[in-house]
């Protein structure tokens, strides 16, 4: 029932819109159009969201369904380019912007058909987010006590259409300070206290990458100094902890904060380290109602059971499970997201509006 052309013309139009975090107005403009066109209202909050909400014309459990507005950089003057195998990608100097753009024109789709031929259906609720892209500022900031739903399916994953996150990590971002004392490094070095040392101390104590098999530190940049031949009195580190066991993150963070202070002490300097929780973890168990309801839409569909993953990558759904609800990540028909090669694959792009569909108006709902 997608229509294939409709849905590809829709994805177009969205990919066109320029919509950097905290700057999508225009995309936010855009949907609420195309909400009323289909009998849909719309209203914004005051983080950006965009919400709504179908009442249903059947039995069921309300549903949520979810995809953010906003796309990385560089994503100014979007063009995107149809390839004769199906693909469609970005002229190569931006991201195509499929993240979101594809789950966006999923849902929009199914919500055309789900109109156009009259299907039964439960509450639908619908919450289009602002600012996914910066650590989900938008849906962090969402009045949940809007909703009726306690199910979620967030259109927002890499990989084939059937694919799911049951799992996402805490998300930890590291700003650290370390301070020394400057001095000539020619003609006083001893006067000084190099906060450089300092940071190499601490770091060579910490192993960094993959410390376990689901949890993760990087330390990605180094600022500070003020010259070649000046002992650095000031070094300012950032860096991050991810783990899908938040207990894990918490952990980690502690060891490096101790880390920093045992090599100041002993170099005597002084250090800070600030740890901000961005997101945290969840897990879904694979027997729950929503994983359940997402198997029944696939056997409807034919396409064999669904392939439940974890992801080391951050989701509204994060903050939607903080907040009470039970949700999975969808693919969603995007690939190489963040990146100038970024792609979506029309077949696949058809085959999650229909799989929207299919969970939106399936019989014996959550």
């Amino acid at each position: 029932m997608i229509n294939e052309k409709r849905l590809i013309e829709q994805f177009l139009r969205l990919t066109a819109i320029d919509a950097p975090s905290g700057e999508e107005s225009a995309m936010r403009a855009y949907l609420t159009g195309a909400l009323a066109h289909l009998g849909i209202s719309a209203e914004a909050d005051g983080a950006g969201n965009l919400f709504a909400r179908l009442p249903g014309t059947c039995a069921g459990d309300a549903l949520l369904f979810s995809a953010h507005m906003d796309t990385v950089s560089p994503g100014r003057g979007k063009h995107a380019v149809r390839h004769p195998d199906g693909r469609i990608t970005s002229d190569g100097t931006t991201v195509l912007g499929a993240d979101d753009a594809a789950g966006i024109a999923a849902i929009l789709e199914a919500l055309t058909v789900l109109r156009e031929s009259a299907l039964p259906h439960p509450d639908i609720e619908l919450l289009f987010t602002a600012e996914e892209e910066r650590f989900c500022q938008g849906s962090a900031r969402f009045d949940y006590t809007l909703l009726r739903a306690k199910t979620a399916y967030v259109l927002d994953l890499t990989g084939p259409v059937g694919t799911a996150a049951v799992a996402a990590p805490t998300i930890l971002s590291l700003d650290i300070a370390v301070r020394g004392r400057a001095a000539h490094a020619g003609f006083a070095p001893e006067d000084g206290i190099n906060a450089l040392s300092i940071a190499a101390e601490a770091l060579a104590k910490l192993k960094t990458g993959r410390v376990a098999p689901d949890t993760t530190v990087n330390f990605g940049t180094v600022e500070g100094g003020t010259g070649r031949n000046i002992v650095p009195d000031r070094i300012r580190i950032a860096g991050e902890v991810r783990s899908l066991r938040h207990e894990a993150a918490l952990h980690e963070a502690h060891a490096i904060e101790d880390a920093f202070r045992r090599a100041a002490e002993k170099l005597g300097g002084v250090s800070e380290v600030g740890v901000t929780e961005d997101l945290r973890a969840y897990r879904i168990a694979q027997n729950e109602p929503v994983v359940t309801h997402l198997r029944s839409a696939l056997a409807a569909l034919g396409w064999g059971e669904p392939a439940l993953v974890e992801t080391f990558g951050g989701s509204d759904n994060n903050q939607f499970v903080r907040h009470g609800l039970r949700g999975l990540v969808l693919a969603s028909a995007m690939e190489h997201v963040h990146t100038t090669e970024e792609y979506t694959h029309i077949p696949e792009l058809a085959r999650s509006a229909a799989l929207v569909l299919q969970l939106m108006t399936m019989e014996g709902a959550i």
